[in-house]
């Protein structure tokens, strides 16, 4: 039943429309892969470029420098797990879950004043 609504939809469209839909989702999807394709492969080869570049600056061994980069000891790991860990463990307080609720008897309040919200007439 709802195929042949939506077939009767469909060939009730200018073909106009069809042509409209198709280029959208084209353009939707090609943007898409060129944003892959960006952060994928030129991003990458544009900070290589630079680390290598810095490198030859300061007399480093390319090769050397995106190594030495990339690969740490376990104890580095380590150390920066731990201290990831009790950062986010001091972010919450430690609370009792008592709640207490005082009550306090006020004579007179202009915000609750029924004097306010009357009409004089």
């Amino acid at each position: 039943m709802h195929t042949l609504l939506l077939a009767g939809a469909a060939a009730g469209l200018d073909p106009l429309a069809w042509t409209i839909v198709v280029v959208g989702i084209s353009i939707v999807f090609l943007s898409l892969l060129v944003v892959y394709f960006f952060f994928r492969y030129i991003l990458t080869y544009i900070l290589n470029f630079k680390l290598k570049s810095f490198a030859r600056k300061k007399g480093i061994d390319p090769a050397e420098a995106q190594t030495a980069r990339t690969i740490q000891s376990g104890e580095v790991n380590a150390a920066i797990a731990m201290a990831l860990y009790q950062y986010f463990n001091e972010l919450h307080d430690v609370e009792s879950g008592v709640i207490t609720i005082k009550r306090v008897s006020r004579n007179y309040s202009p915000w609750s004043s029924k004097l306010y919200n009357m009409n004089n007439l």
